[in-house]
């Protein structure tokens, strides 16, 4: 079965190129094209192989929060040529990501383990357990790292810092909540929990634009409502509809990304669970059957159907 592990295209007009964990970005002098790869990375690492369809579930997810929540913040998404593919707006990123938090879960579950009670600055109350659903949703904001670990920092730390000025930073707060209200009532509907998520934002001519992904496994925590209290009450893990299993399963094999260890070995069979699991979060999310696209020729089909949105 053939995967999408990177692309080296060189489109009419482009004028850069940029790799990122999993996507691979094509700058024109007006607009972005964006590829999903099958690449997955976890603990800010790409790992060794690639996951069939998991491009085409990210872009095509993000595809359908974007278009639903249009009426919230404009977004960067102009057009979808390709399974794999986004065609956009070229936007000036803001250099840190909001993450919002319904549920004490992930990495904030790890760091209230720990001992700690302030995550950016946002003070936890005590007694939480792990997965319990937080007071109110909380933004706890990380900075945008091109390589490495993307880092925890607080709101007043980024004014501080003159990251972003206070009157934007206010705007990416009511836009980030406001999303996250709105991806709640999305996910309740298909029988989910949003548990929490990032949303990445970009400028272009003075105007705020949502980029990037929105409400994909890569970037969003989901639980299954049915069982969700059972198994607070009773201690058990929430199944989850993330990739947070393969964090998991990494750290169960001696792997969180730290300096001297190595990624397990990822057996053909684990791979194809990796991918159903994707294609089962996308069915379940967006209430839509996955089409698997043509996957023999996945490279000549992204050119074609690219460069053809392009010159028209």
């Amino acid at each position: 079965m053939q995967t999408l592990t990177q692309t080296n295209f060189q489109f009419p007009n482009q004028t850069g190129f940029y790799r990122g964990k999993v996507r691979d970005v094509y700058s024109f002098e007006n607009c972005v094209v964006m590829i999903a790869s099958d690449r997955i990375s976890a603990f800010d690492v790409i790992l060794p192989r690639a996951i069939p369809y998991k491009g085409q579930v990210l872009n095509q997810i993000a595809e359908h929060f974007l278009r639903a929540t249009a009426d919230i913040v404009p977004n960067w998404l102009l057009e979808v040529p390709d399974p794999n593919a986004s065609l956009g707006k070229k936007c000036d990123t803001y250099p840190v990501e909001m993450v919002v938090r319904g549920y004490l879960a992930g990495h904030a579950a790890r760091e209230y383990k720990a001992g700690k009670r302030t995550l950016c600055g946002v003070t936890l109350p005590e007694g939480l357990k792990e997965n319990d659903k937080l007071p109110t949703p909380i933004i706890t904001p990380t900075t945008k790292a091109h390589e490495g670990h993307d880092e925890d920092i607080s709101r007043e730390d980024i004014l501080a810092k003159g990251i972003v000025s206070e009157a934007e930073y206010t705007q990416l707060e009511k836009y980030a909540l406001a999303l996250f209200a709105r991806g709640t009532e999305m996910a309740a509907q298909q029988g989910l929990i949003l548990v929490d998520t990032k949303y990445e934002f970009g400028s272009n001519n003075g105007t705020i634009y949502l980029i990037d992904e929105v409400h994909t496994p890569d970037s969003s925590r989901y639980f299954y409502a049915d069982v969700y209290e059972e198994n607070q009450q009773k201690g058990i893990q929430q199944k989850q509809l993330s990739k947070e299993f393969v964090r998991e399963w990494l750290i169960a094999n001696g792997f969180q990304g730290k300096e001297g260890q190595v990624v397990p070995e990822m057996s053909d069979e684990w791979i194809l669970q990796i991918s159903a699991r994707y294609i089962e979060l996308y069915e379940k999310v967006t209430g839509k059957p996955f089409i698997k696209s043509e996957s023999q020729n996945i490279l000549a089909r992204i050119e074609e159907n690219v460069t053809r949105s392009l010159t028209l």
